[in-house]
């Protein structure tokens, strides 16, 4: 009831056991679980004392720290109560108390980045961000260039959905592959190149974030070919793009956000691979928990080239339109 009623904490949920206390940090439904003892009553009354755990996901620093500090002036507040009851009982003196106030202490277990390395925990999460503003720029600019140098018919030729569909594809194609072999490399030179060996599986991150230049590329693409503008593509992909490392929940907890920013957190795809990343390079999650994000990453990549194509084949129709830069 304490826990509940500290401004900074919340209970989300009643875990019955280990298993559905890892489930909930490995999904971070959570940032940390408080384990009460179930004889702690009797030991304190019995005047043995007492001690409450709190296991924290030590890779999310803000959050792990303020929770840290709220569950410890909620243990203190009730282990001195405790305390003052027992003192009182036993005719102790005012003066006593300062001496014998926190019979419950609290114990503190960090679960995930226990050595508190800021280069796994800033590095890798930087670089894929990188990226992300790299490929979402390099999809707008590699088709908005043709419609400002009023190329875009030779490109697309006869026109029609279905070769601007595929146009498109190889049109994206080769600058996904480098700037998706760069992120690897990156990966690679973090994580096995710095003698680091990450609990999870890393070809499943290696594969999200593949997925994750797939997305940002066709964003970019799709907005030059909706705006029909070199220059409003570049401005919609920097607008959409550089604030996502801010908006992932790793600066700041997604949980302490108002609705509107949770909101458009949840609506960028960089929030969600980096939460898959997370999961696998530090927490050493099952593969079956980052599944659901993989699939909305290809179901995004699809629709964004469908919209892309779309807008593309509508452009191809109106040259009066080509040239804007």
């Amino acid at each position: 009831r304490m826990l509940a009623a500290t401004p900074g904490l919340e209970v989300r949920q009643i875990v019955l056991n280990r298993g559905e206390a890892a489930d909930a940090l490995q999904r971070m439904d959570v940032y940390g679980v408080v384990h009460i003892p179930p004889d702690l009553a009797r030991d304190v009354k019995h005047g043995a004392g007492g001690a409450i755990t709190l296991l924290h996901n030590a890779q999310l620093a803000t959050a792990s720290s303020l929770l840290q500090r709220d569950v410890r002036q909620v243990v203190g507040t009730l282990s001195a109560g405790v305390e003052m009851q027992a003192a009182a009982k036993r005719g102790s003196p005012h003066q006593a108390l300062r001496v014998q106030m926190e019979p419950i202490k609290t114990q503190l277990v960090a679960l995930f980045n226990v050595s508190t390395n800021y280069e796994q925990f800033l590095a890798a999460t930087l670089v894929p961000a990188l990226i992300h503003i790299l490929a979402m720029t390099a999809g707008a600019w590699t088709v908005g260039r043709e419609l400002r140098d009023r190329t875009l018919g030779e490109w697309l030729g006869a026109g029609g959905w279905a070769r601007t569909a595929g146009a498109l594809a190889g049109k994206l194609a080769l600058p996904w592959v480098f700037l998706t072999l760069v992120g690897l490399l990156a990966l690679v030179g973090i994580t096995w190149g710095r003698g680091w060996h990450p609990p999870g599986n890393l070809w499943w991150v290696a594969a999200a974030l593949a997925l994750l230049v797939a997305v940002s590329i066709t964003a970019g693409a799709a907005l030059a070919g909706i705006t029909r503008s070199l220059r409003t593509a570049l401005s919609g992909a920097g607008f959409f793009a550089a604030p996502a490392f801010a908006f992932s929940g790793v600066a700041f907890p997604l949980a302490g956000m108002p609705s509107s920013a949770r909101a458009w957190a949840e609506a960028m795809p960089f929030t969600h691979y980096i939460r898959l990343q997370i999961e696998q390079l530090q927490m050493g999650a099952p593969v079956a928990t980052s599944v659901s994000t993989v699939v909305a990453l290809i179901l995004a990549t699809a629709v964004l080239w469908l919209l892309g194509a779309t807008a593309l084949t509508l452009a191809h129709q109106r040259p009066d339109t080509w040239g804007g830069r």
